[in-house]
This record gives structure tokens, sequence and C-alpha cells, in this order.
């Protein structure tokens, strides 16, 4: 018995983004992290989980909806590397975004996390303030890590967010434009 031409086509993309995915995490967890932590006491691993976190949520993601495709969109995606990885890779860059608004208070509310904020000195760098600035607590953490994941699995959900945000700053307090 012969396996159809689109089962051939899904598994080979699996094998595709499996591959890709465990690829970037195991370099990630032995090549970026060993690098970025080289000389500090504390390494950054909470950004690397929030990225992974992300590239899970986009791998995730495209696996529920490889079954909905087409057989013409599944070739398409079994002949292209960029496009089969392109999903996850915008989930790892969407969950650093929002970890930026959550560190910006710029989203803010009980189900996202809150920070202890410490503010950049004039001897402190970016990456030390990064590496200083945490949720207050693991429940916080928790929060993070799962909206990391949201924002890798929902693609359309950090441009939205952002599309929102964007807009607010065109109105005022009354909800008229500013540019009137």
């Amino acid at each position: 018995m012969t396996v159809p031409e689109r089962q051939l086509h899904l598994q080979l993309i699996t094998r595709k983004l499996v591959c890709f995915t465990g690829g970037i995490l195991l370099l990630l967890a032995a090549v970026i992290y060993p690098l970025m932590s080289y000389g500090r006491e504390q390494p950054p691993i909470l950004v690397l989980i929030v990225f992974m976190c992300g590239l899970l949520g986009g791998f995730v993601s495209i696996q529920q909806r490889l079954p909905t495709l087409s057989l013409a969109e599944m070739t398409s995606l079994t002949r292209s590397w960029l496009s089969i990885t392109l999903i996850p890779i915008n989930g790892g860059v969407f969950s650093l975004v929002f970890m930026f608004m959550f560190m910006g208070g710029i989203l803010e509310g009980s189900l996202f996390p809150q920070y202890g904020y410490r503010a950049i000195t004039d001897t402190a760098s970016f990456y030390d303030w990064m590496q200083n600035n945490y949720p207050i607590s693991n429940h916080e953490v928790a929060k993070l890590i799962f909206w990391s994941f949201v924002a890798g699995f929902s693609e359309r959900l950090v441009p939205q967010v952002i599309g929102k945000v964007s807009g607010q700053i065109d109105t005022d307090d009354d909800g008229k434009d500013k540019t009137d």
C-alpha cells in the first residue's frame, strides 16, 4: 500500500520543522547560552527561555495548521526551508517583543507578569538592565512563560497588540485624533 502524496508532504514538513526547531533549541542551549554567560555572574536564562517558548509556540501553531492545508500549499512548503521556519522564528521574536512590553509597563493587568523595576545607571549597560529586571515572583515568571508561548502560537496577536498601542498614540484622552 502506498502512502498518499499529501501524507508524504506532511511527514516531510514535520521532519523539517522538528529538525529546525530542535536544532535552534540545541544551538541556544549549547552555544549561545555559554557565550552570553561567559564572564557574567548571572547568565541570560530568562531571555533565552522566553525566545524558546515563542519558538515552540510557533512550532505547535504550524503543526496544528498542517492538516488543513491544500496539497498545493503543502507541496510549496516542502520545497522551502524559509517558509517552514519563518513561523517559529517569528514566534520567538514576538515573544521577546511581548516581554519588552511587559517590562515597559505597556501591557499591564492581573493576567500579565509584573516586573520589579531597576533603573539603568551610568555604569550599567542595557544587558545589565535586562539581567536585573525580572518578574517579581515565580508566579509572574510562569505568566511570562505562558504569554511567550501564546505570542509564538498566535502569530497575529503581537502585531494586533502593537497596532492597538500605536493607534492609541495618535489619540488624546477624549479619543479624538491629535492631528485634527
